[in-house]
This record gives structure tokens, C-alpha cells and sequence, in this order.
């Protein structure tokens, strides 16, 4: 197991240490996000208090930033024609896709860093007595959406179709992690006891461990086609 983890982190450490350099996904993530953030800002009503549908333009804006980086996140290994080498080396295809996942988590993260002070600011929006709730319901749906979309990126590296294919084939099977998690945000920023969401945050956790248990084991046969 320790070999295990220490070979997914060599290729998490990778891809990090690649973006740090590079910084591509995370300003290209960031700078749409807060397009978005723009544009809900001329766009709502003022009539409209912007906490009553907060948790909606959040997550929304989470969705299709994120989707923008994984379009490239095999774009190193497609580009240099990496793939090959992946596949013939020792390591295990899910230690591979578990560092794969980690990278991306690490930079989605990054991007909600600026995501969610920038509709704090443009919004009014208040988190202080809802950030440990905040945070559990980030952290659970931004895992199930990095499991998933860690899958599809790998499919799409191996398509004609390349970064076109990832929303036609991830935003679908995400429909059910986006209502539970823009569900509790939305219930948390009104100033809703946790408790209320407990239910939504079961859902969320029970959705994590099915991406990951089978996208785990699918990816070795995703990387073989």
C-alpha cells in the first residue's frame, strides 16, 4: 500500500509541479470563473437577493470552470505522445489515476479559493457562521466531480474528439452531485442549521465512494483502449 501511494503521488507531485511552473489550468479556470461572476453580477435583477440563489451560480460556476481544466488534464501525455510510456511502465493504472485525481482536486481547490471570495464580493454573500458546513459540502462534491472527471479527461485524451467529449459525457452523470451540493450551499448561506443538510452531505459522501471505487477500476481498461 505504502509503494502504492507513493507512486500516485509521484504523479500528482508531477502534474503540480508542472502547474506551478506553468500556472495554464489555474489562471485559464480562474479568469472564466470570474468572467462568470461578472456577467451573473449585470445580469440579476436588483430586485433579486443574490443569497437566495447563491448556491446555484456557485456551483454552476464551479461545474464549467472545472471542466474547463480537465480538458487538460491529459494534455501533456497526449501532446508528447506520453500514453504509450504510461502504459508500459510498472505502475498500476489506478495509482496513476488516483494522482491524476489528487493534481486536479489540488487545482480545482485552488480555483473555489478565488470563486467563492469573488461572489462574496460582488454579492454580499456572508460564510462566516457556515464555513465548516461550507467547506465539508466543497470538499465531498468537488471530489466526486474530480473522480468522474479525471475518467472522462483519460477517455477523451484517447478521442478524436479530444476536450469537446469531456462536458457530452461528464455533465450528465453529474446532474445528482450539483443538486445536493448547490441544495446545501444554498441552505447554508441562508443561515440554516447543519442539520438540515445532513441528508444532502450523506448523498454527496455515498456518490464519492461509488465514483471512486469504479472509476478506479475502469480506468486501467480506459487506458488500454
Amino acid at each position: 500500500m505504502a509503494a502504492y501511494l507513493a507512486q500516485a503521488w509521484a504523479v500528482a507531485r508531477k502534474d503540480l509541479l508542472l502547474e506551478a511552473r506553468s500556472r495554464e489550468r489555474f489562471v485559464a479556470m480562474a479568469t472564466f470563473a470570474v468572467l462568470v461572476a461578472v456577467v451573473f453580477s449585470f445580469a440579476l435583477d436588483p430586485g433579486v437577493r443574490a443569497s437566495t440563489i447563491a448556491g446555484a451560480m456557485l456551483w454552476v460556476t464551479v461545474l464549467f470552470a472545472g471542466t474547463l481544466g480537465l480538458g487538460r488534464a491529459f494534455a501533456l501525455e497526449r501532446e508528447a505522445d506520453a500514453l504509450t510510456g504510461v502504459l508500459v511502465s510498472p505502475i498500476p493504472r489506478g495509482a496513476f489515476y488516483l494522482g491524476k485525481l489528487a493534481a486536479n482536486l489540488a487545482i480545482v481547490t485552488c480555483v473555489e479559493l478565488v470563486i467563492f471570495p469573488v461572489y462574496a464580493l460582488f454579492f454580499g454573500l456572508r460564510y462566516a457562521g457556515a464555513l465548516g458546513g461550507l467547506a465539508i459540502v466543497v470538499v465531498l462534491a468537488t471530489i466526486g466531480f474530480m473522480a468522474l472527471g479525471t475518467l472522462f479527461a483519460a477517455m477523451a485524451a484517447h478521442s478524436r474528439l479530444g476536450e469537446t467529449l469531456i462536458p457530452i459525457l461528464l455533465l450528465p452523470l453529474l446532474i445528482p452531485v450539483v443538486i445536493f451540493a448547490a441544495s446545501a450551499t444554498q441552505r447554508l448561506l441562508v443561515g440554516r442549521p447543519f442539520s438540515e443538510i445532513e441528508s444532502s452531505v450523506r448523498m454527496l459522501l455515498a456518490f464519492d465512494l461509488i465514483f471512486l471505487f469504479v472509476c478506479t477500476a475502469a480506468f486501467g481498461a480506459v487506458m488500454e483502449e
